[in-house]
């Protein structure tokens, strides 16, 4: 009889602790182990379950105080992915152990025992873990790892969770075959355990606090592992500070991993990263790459403490571990590097879950989670983004240092242990003396978020007062609440200028409506209700307010003017703005300076022209943003010798305005002058960083100028690109380098672009990601799609894990046209994909609500550009 896809371990059996021995070398198609598990038994039981998938085993023995008893029966369940272990007789009460002897195969794909090159490298996150052990993979059942290696080749490195305690020779192998042991490992869940098997050399060792830390490459890139040094060695001693609790494993070990399929994974003591999420050149790289790579690792380290030293009950609270590490690596890469206002980086963050959260078929930040794959699905913008964005608004309602006191007070009660949401927000209770319950569960139970109608009544004795209405907000105009009306407790920063200047006023909007009186002296000249858009919910503005906040844009901080910005296009999207007032509010910010808010309004006017403009129509709004950003382009110019000296501010606004000048408005005299400087600093013999030209081009610039060269490639340049994206060391450049072979426009170069995907030139972790450039490039859309329709299941077998899979689905979202969606929608029908429900209905309803707008808003956009044209 199966168990079935939801079977849950009995936790009248828990592990104890396993010691277990590896035959791991990544020259061989298989591995074998064997391992004693000491298990607690809680009542007497005739059958063990363990998890256990494509293991074959070939031994199960029970020893106990009385005898060893041999399993009279070893059977697997295919659905449930376990194996039961039946003995004759009765064993336990009490604690007993397990001996078990398996084989196994190196996993395909990236999750498992898989080889990525000649590495062997483990993913376990979210149940992968069975897929190498035996073992209890739930994260409820914590206990201690003892881990060895045999047959690990001469020469290559050995690493785990632990640091090494033995490296010999096999006495009985005659190649120089070693055996390694780790330390013991505290108490961890079974999908943070992991093992490294191959060519990897580490940078010098960096003590911080007792605790070494090492960066680890391949050989080649062994020299761009200095920038993961500094950052964790820089914010490893703030989160230890923060918790009040030290870095709880040993040593810290960052592996930068040639195929991977996350970003990167917090494994104790040893995480593992995409190799572009790690090592980079600090001489090279844009200041993006630098803060991204920063807050990953930034993320990873504030795992070990938020979801290794604790860690949730069952994958329903995987939101804890995550949502917690993305609010907390932004908080402590600003402390580190405040002038990188990384919190503005937050914002893209927070507007794609804000754009996910508004589909009727969102899911709560807390979802209800049946088995292990549907955890996987958890996996999204709302677990993490919309978490963090929740944990950064009850932080600005509690206080810092109250808040960070119940982080504190739930660290030192469930270290070593499990927890759950309510125990954390029983912490900050504790510490704050808020009853906090009510408005965290509002937000981490409930499905969407609220848009907030603003209006301002003005008055003399009586005074000024804001009313305040919220309702869900939906992305699409005609979707509509099923059952009674959402309500959420919001709390508000209010922010306005009067007769003293620019105050602030605290709101808590605990209702359906709200009349506030405004604390204002004189007559308020604007008032924005998201101060610093940290509240996740959006604003809705009466038309005198509105304005107001236009024509003050400048007196607005920068995140207040990206909200307005992001709510305005929001409220396009919802039906209840029209077009051409956002138009009139975006193309009205010729003055802006702040490069966020530039890259924001060429990132809107971008998004519009890819799906909302005709063809006929495409010049007309190029010649709209060249006007917009043509002086500050010509003031800004192209770097010179002297730009090395000029701040940060200035090198990132001008990327911002070449960015929308060149790849936006394509201007001719620009588009030449970036195919000129890829010329002089990029294309053959000129490998950036390496020549006296090279170092005229702001790292910052680089995106640009080879997407320019792309779209205008020939054969040669197609096949030097194509050479870059396989040889060049540098993973940022060699990412630049395989996504411009997708970008190509040339109508000689198209099926070309398009068969590259099925090649070992695109690895595996970035299949869906080329496949997804592809999309959104109007000249390759139409092959990209058609391969993917008609070689699905090459496609499939290339993409074969469930998180890419989940991504290839969204990426059919870069699909315009209502043929498409009826394609796709056929497409899914015919070809389902069991792991990828949840992305499955969040895409075919944004495709559906995107179609109608597409149709809705290419007359409208038409229209607007031929009354600015006059």
């Amino acid at each position: 009889m199966t168990l079935g896809k939801n079977f849950r371990l009995p936790s009248t059996v828990r592990p104890h602790s396993y010691r277990a021995t590896l035959s791991v070398d990544p020259r061989q198609d298989g591995f074998a182990g064997t391992m004693e598990i000491t298990i607690g038994i809680a009542s007497p039981t005739s059958s063990i379950h363990l998890h256990a998938v494509g293991l074959v085993l070939s031994q199960a023995q029970a020893v106990a105080p009385q005898g060893t008893q041999e399993a009279r029966s070893i059977s697997s369940d295919t659905e449930s992915e376990t194996v039961t272990l039946e003995f004759g007789e009765p064993i336990g009460p009490g604690e007993i152990g397990l001996r078990l002897a398996w084989t196994g195969q190196f996993s395909p794909g990236l999750r498992g025992l898989y080889r990525a090159g000649k590495i062997a490298v483990t993913q376990f996150e979210a149940a992968d873990a069975r897929r190498v052990f035996p073992c209890f993979d739930e994260p409820a059942f914590k206990a201690t790892w003892d881990l060895a290696l045999r047959d690990v080749p001469r020469g290559v490195a050995a690493l785990s969770n632990g640091h090494v305690i033995e490296d010999v020779a096999d006495e009985a192998a005659t190649d120089g075959r070693r055996r390694v042991r780790f330390a013991p490992t505290p108490v961890l869940s079974s999908y943070l355990v992991a093992l490294v098997v191959g060519d990897l050399v580490p940078s010098p060792t960096l003590s911080v606090r007792g605790v070494p830390i090492r960066t680890w490459a391949v050989p080649a890139k062994q020299a761009l592992t200095s920038f993961a040094q500094d950052a964790a060695g820089a914010v490893l001693p703030l989160l230890e500070d923060y918790f009040g609790v030290p870095y709880p494993f040993g040593k810290l070990d960052q592996l930068g991993i040639p195929d991977f399929e996350a970003g990167a994974m917090e494994n104790a003591g040893c995480i593992t990263f995409r190799e572009v999420a790690l090592l980079l050149d600090t001489a090279t790289a844009p200041l993006s790459m630098q803060k991204r790579v920063a807050e990953v690792i930034t993320h990873e380290l504030a795992h070990q403490w938020f979801g290794n030293l604790v860690t949730m009950v069952w994958w329903d609270d995987l939101w804890l571990n995550e949502a917690f590490a993305t609010w907390m690596a932004f908080k402590m890469v600003d402390r580190w590097r405040p002038e990188w206002r990384i919190w503005m980086d937050f914002e893209g963050g927070k507007a794609s879950a804000m754009a996910l959260d508004a589909l009727q078929s969102a899911h709560p930040i807390r979802a209800e989670i049946r088995n292990a794959e549907e955890a996987g699905e958890s996996f999204d913008a709302i677990t993490y983004e919309k978490g963090g964005a929740v944990l950064r608004m009850i932080e600005g309602y509690l206080g810092e240092e109250r808040f960070r006191d119940g982080i504190r007070l739930y660290m030192r009660k469930h270290q070593g242990a499990n927890a759950t949401a309510d125990d954390l927000w029983g912490a900050l209770a504790e510490a704050s003396g808020e009853p906090i319950l009510q408005l965290a569960n509002g937000w981490i139970r409930q499905v969407g978020y609220p848009v907030v109608t603003v209006s301002l009544t003005t008055g003399t004795d009586a005074g000024h007062h804001l009313s305040f209405a919220q309702r869900r907000f939906f992305s699409n105009p005609d979707a509509r609440e099923s059952g009674a009306p959402t309500g959420w407790m919001i709390p508000m920063v209010v922010r306005f200028r009067d007769d003293r200047g620019i105050q602030e006023q605290r709101v808590m909007l605990d209702g359906p409506t709200a009349k506030v009186r405004l604390n204002a002296v004189g007559q308020p000249r604007w008032c924005v209700a998201n101060a610093e858009a940290a509240g996740f919910y959006r604003c809705e503005y009466d038309e005198r307010l509105l304005k107001q906040l236009g024509a003050a844009a400048a007196e607005l901080a920068p995140a207040a003017r990206l909200a307005l910005l992001s709510d305005q296009w929001a409220l396009v999207r919802a039906g209840t703005t029209p077009l051409g007032a956002f138009l009139d509010l975006v193309t009205g910010m010729t003055d802006e300076r702040d490069h966020f808010v530039l890259e924001e309004i060429a990132g809107r006017l971008s998004a519009i022209e890819y799906r909302h403009v005709q063809d006929a129509d495409r010049p007309a709004l190029q010649s709209v943003v060249g006007k917009m950003f043509g002086q500050a382009a010509l003031n800004l110019g192209w770097p010179t010798p002297s730009s090395v000296a000029e701040p940060d501010d200035t090198r990132l606004r001008r990327a911002a305005v070449l960015r929308a000048i060149v790849l936006l408005a394509r201007v001719p005299a620009f588009t030449a002058e970036a195919e000129r400087q890829y010329l002089a600093s990029v294309a053959p013999g000129h490998p950036t960083g390496a020549t006296p030209s090279a170092a005229l081009l702001d790292p910052n610039l680089l995106d640009i100028v080879v997407t320019a060269a792309a779209r205008g490639a020939d054969e040669a340049r197609f096949e030097d690109m194509a050479r870059r994206a396989s040889t060049e060391v540098d993973p940022a450049s060699k990412r630049r380098f395989l996504h411009a072979l997708a970008r190509v426009e040339s109508p000689a170069l198209i099926d070309r672009a398009i068969e590259t995907a099925m090649t070992q030139t695109v690895p595996m972790q970035d299949f869906i990601s080329y496949l997804s450039v592809l999309l959104g490039n109007p000249a390759t859309r139409e092959g990209a799609w058609r391969l993917i329709r008609d070689r699905w299941p090459e496609v499939r077998a290339k993409g074969d894990s469930p998180m890419l899979l989940r991504r290839l689905v969204e990426a059919l979202g870069n699909l315009t046209e209502h043929r498409h969606l009826k394609d796709v929608e056929r497409f899914i029908a015919e070809h389902p994909i069991e792991s990828a429900k949840q992305a499955i209905a969040q895409t075919l309803e944004r495709m559906r609500a995107d179609v109608a707008l597409r149709e809705k808003l290419l007359p409208q956009v038409s229209t607007w550009l031929k009354q600015r044209a006059h």
